[in-house]
């Protein structure tokens, strides 16, 4: 629940003439999604994603989303609560795009003996002063003081996977990736990389029994035409995708229906395996609701209880792929259980270290800091609290769990109680290798695909295909 202040009503004898009120609102991607759904107005011109794709440009915000900030004004502020809408004429004069931090003003230019009022209004965009749009609002204001105690509002939790279609995006025009998919003999597993291929992000190598996959290809309607499939077993699988990688036939390595210790098996063995001179680990990439910008989470899957030199590569390997996604200096936030250094507690120590190791160049690519614990790494509020006074507190991208367990809780409670979307990779090994969970759905496994596009393609050239976001105004 979202809890707002006390406001009081005034009576149009409270009112003069002359007497204005105003509110400041940055327009971002989140309000656009949310007018679309109340207004109902799916106009592609106004909404994130929608605009690139079908304008080739940004969105910009719809004229009666503007339009609807005086009301703002009017309900809260003056006449504030009780207050009725009677008449509002608009003139619109530019349109707001997302960033732009805009004013809404009302003045009132006439009182009637009804305790009707006439108000001009005017909405500014703040830096450059641009009339965006004005008019005049007739409004019978409130009989009687009618004071809120605070206004409780429910929580809105808008749809996922929005920040994942700018990494789709991206990767058009890419050549797509020949992956070896390891068993692809489950739904999940086979529709993900259909999908992926599809999407052109991957050319599919199905390495596994033939059978098993023709039939479960039947079972979801791919024809599997012009498709290469090397027919072994499913023990022998793993071995051979990563074989394929060394023959120079795969660019990359998807897991299937089998479980992720076959796989790393064969990914991470000294002779033969796929290990690139660091510590191989894997980073899940959320897109979790109510949150501006993508989430990483290293390391749940693969390093259980990793040392010191472990987790200095697990930090360097997330690093590198918040890069290839389009953060040009990841905040990155090294967990603990508390956020000062405590001798009885051997991951803050870890943690401390990790930071001062950052400090002295021996991480590079991002800003690091730790030990944090949960509450002060992503909330600003929480770490203002604590006292915490760093470019990362309160704002960490990137989250480095002490321990495996640690951080495959961390992912899996956003993923199952918060409705996050996710994607995952392997990095630090000679090519990408996509292990998502068998209870993943085809979209996390289409996620991954672009993030190996996308990381592979950073590995090669060292640039993001992603644009950076620019940080909201305001």
């Amino acid at each position: 629940m979202l809890a707002h202040p006390a406001l009081i009503g005034r009576t149009a004898a409270e009112i003069a003439v002359g007497d204005t009120a105003a509110l400041r609102r940055s327009c971002t991607p989140n309000d656009l999604i949310v007018f679309a759904h109340a207004s109902g107005n799916l106009n592609p011109l106004h909404i994130p994603g929608e605009s690139e794709q079908e304008a080739g440009r940004p969105p910009v915000a719809p004229a009666m989303w503007g339009g609807s900030l005086f009301s703002a004004v009017l309900g809260n502020q003056l006449p504030g609560p009780g207050t009725l809408y009677l008449s509002q004429t608009l003139r619109f004069h530019a349109r707001p795009v997302v960033g732009d931090e805009l004013e809404a003003r009302v003045t009132v230019r006439e009182k009637r003996p009804d305790g009707v009022l006439v108000l001009d209004c005017a909405l500014n965009r703040i830096g450059d002063g641009a009339l965006v749009a004005d008019g005049v609002a007739e409004v019978r204001a409130p009989a009687k003081h009618l004071v809120t105690d605070g206004v409780l509002l429910p929580d809105i939790a808008l749809a996922k996977r929005g920040k994942f279609t700018r990494l789709l995006d991206a990767c058009r025009g890419v050549p797509a990736l020949p992956t070896a998919v390891v068993c692809p003999t489950d739904g999940h597993s086979l529709g993900g990389a259909w999908e992926a291929a599809r999407h052109e992000l991957i050319v599919p190598l199905l390495v596994g029994p033939e059978a098993a996959i023709r039939a479960e290809a039947a079972a979801i309607g791919w024809d599997l035409a012009g498709v290469a499939i090397e027919d072994i077993d499913v023990h022998r699988a793993a071995a051979r995708a990563v074989a394929m990688v060394h023959e120079g036939a795969a660019g990359a390595v998807m897991k299937g229906n089998i479980h992720s210790d076959e796989l790393l098996s064969q990914v991470t063995k000294a002779d033969g395996g796929l290990r690139a001179g660091r510590r191989i680990s894997h980073v899940f990439v959320l897109d979790v609701p109510g949150r501006e910008e993508l989430l990483l989470i290293s390391d749940a899957a693969i390093n259980i209880l990793p040392d010191l030199k472990t987790k200095a590569d697990i930090v360097q390997n997330a690093i590198d792929l918040a890069h290839a996604i389009g953060m040009p200096e990841p905040r990155v936030g090294v967990l603990s259980a508390v956020e000062t250094v405590n001798p009885a507690i051997p991951s803050s120590l870890d943690a401390a270290i990790i930071a001062k190791m950052a400090d002295r160049g021996q991480i590079t690519g991002g800003l690091v800091d730790g030990p944090l614990a949960m509450d002060n790494a992503v909330d600003v509020e929480a770490a203002r609290t604590k006292g915490l006074h760093s470019s990362v507190a309160g704002r960490a991208e990137v989250l480095i769990a002490p321990n495996l367990e640690a951080g495959n809780m961390l992912a899996k409670q956003l993923v199952f109680l918060s409705d996050a979307d996710t994607g995952g990779l392997v990095c630090g090994a000679a090519v990408p290798v996509m292990l998502t969970s068998r209870a993943d759905d085809e979209h996390a496994r289409l996620v991954s695909a672009a993030l190996a596009v996308l990381y592979g393609h950073w590995k090669r050239t060292g640039v993001s295909l992603v644009a950076p976001v620019a940080p909201a105004k305001g």
